[in-house]
Parts: C-alpha cells; structure tokens; sequence
C-alpha cells in the first residue's frame, strides 16, 4: 500500500517471430515446463496471501492503527455491520470492476488475492480474539511489529509468484498507466483518500499506522529480490541470452 520497489523493464530485443503473448517468450514456450517452478509460485501465492491476512489481524487486533485500505474497510465495516472480512472482499471487487475502463488485466493471483485475503480475515480476528483483553501496551507494539514485519514477507512471496497484481495495486497502477501521472503521487493521492474516508467512518488510524506507511517500502524492498521466482532464460533460437523480467510491481494488494 506504500510505494514500492518498480519492477525491471523487459530487456528490450529484436522480434522474436511470432506473436506471443510475452514479447521476450516464443510461442509455445513455458516457464512452467522448468520443473518445480509452477509448483513454487502456486506455493508462493498461497503462502504470501495467507501471511497476508494474518498480518491485517494482527495489526487491527492492536487496536493501534491499520493499513490505508483496512481504515476503509473497518469504518465501512463499524457503520453497516459487515464483519471486516466480508467487506474487504466488497471492496476487492469494487477495485476490480474499476480496472474495466483502466484497460486492466486481473491475473490468477489476483482472484486469489480477493477471495483467500477476504476468506481468513475474520478467522485470523477470531484467533487473536482468544488473548487476554485488554492487552498491555508492550503487546499490543508488539502485534503491529509482527504485523508489520509479516506483511513485508507476505507481500514479497505474493509479488515474488509473479501471477499478477493485487486489486488496489492494479488500480493504481492502471490510472498511472491511463494518465502518465507518476506513480508516487498517484499513490499517495489514493491512500490519503482511502485512509481519509475511513477515518470519518471510525475506521482506525494511529501510530501504527504511520509506522506501516514508513517501514514497509524498505522491507519489501530488501526482501523481494530474495523470494522473487527466476525468470527462465529463452532456447537460444529465441535469441541467446534473453531472459522474461516481468515482476508484477506492487506491495501485494
């Protein structure tokens, strides 16, 4: 949700010949074929979204401040009634059927993103729900520390699957696309809103909150070159040397 690192660029090259949907992979080519790939980025994507779930919990059952998109979604959540995880998956698919006129294309791991994030929400509420309340203050920074740290390796396992972006990631990323506005301020804009809103609806906003905004860019940053799945180099009739770079850029929602 705060900036992230850009992906690499597609080395650029001569045409490959056919039409392929990826421009640096002949047609009939797969990196899935390498054996054991398919099978660590399916791993990934499950794992990161998982991961991913637990951390909103955790930061949320701190009572200390949430992620930008959670703001939102708790105050929705505290005015209609909704449990927290149901009306993240609303807006999931309202953030999805904004990428229509930004000429977006959701891949597996966005679908996934929607429904396993949205699923384990409020089973992740429920087990935190279990520890002693009120909590101390010292546990309490501890659950956003865990969080905040968890959210950093989720993020990079998801992003590191490559199997496409997050809904609000494709947003943004969409509109960057549509209008050449840079991507900083793009995603600024989109968070004061969202945490802005939320906010008036009695959603959570605290320090927590600002020390998410502040340290999950670094993490991500150091951690996604270690968990991102190779690309594959290309059969040397496609040209020697070339290998795909098609990170999906983002922090994983």
């Amino acid at each position: 949700m705060t900036a992230s690192p850009d992906a690499p660029a597609p080395v650029s090259s001569p045409d490959p010949g056919p039409a392929s949907p990826h421009p640096l992979r002949p047609v009939g080519a797969s990196e899935d074929r390498v054996p054991g790939t398919a099978t660590r980025r399916a791993a990934q994507l499950l794992g990161g979204l998982v991961l991913y779930a637990a951390s909103i919990a955790l930061l949320v059952h701190s009572g200390l401040g949430n992620m930008p998109w959670d703001v939102l979604s708790q105050g929705t959540s505290r005015q209609i009634g909704w449990s927290l995880g149901t009306v993240t998956i609303a807006y999931s698919v309202v953030v999805l059927l904004c990428w229509w006129p930004l000429r977006q294309r959701p891949g597996i791991g966005t679908v996934a993103n929607v429904v396993v994030i949205g699923v384990l929400i409020d089973p992740a509420l429920a087990l935190l729900d279990r520890l002693p309340d009120p909590l101390p203050l010292p546990a309490r920074v501890a659950l956003v520390v865990a969080g905040i740290g968890l959210n950093g390796l989720a993020s990079a396992l998801y992003i590191g699957a490559r199997l496409g972006p997050g809904p609000r990631d494709g947003l943004m990323t969409g509109v960057v696309a549509r209008t050449g506005w840079p991507v900083g301020p793009v995603r600024i804009a989109i968070e004061v809103t969202v945490v802005a809103v939320g906010w008036l609806l009695g959603g959570t906003v605290g320090l927590a909150t600002l020390a998410y905004a502040l340290g999950i860019g670094p993490l991500i940053h150091w951690l996604l070159p270690r968990l991102t799945v190779p690309a594959v180099a290309e059969p040397a009739s496609a040209g020697a040397g070339r290998v795909r770079s098609d990170v999906e850029p983002g922090e994983g929602r």
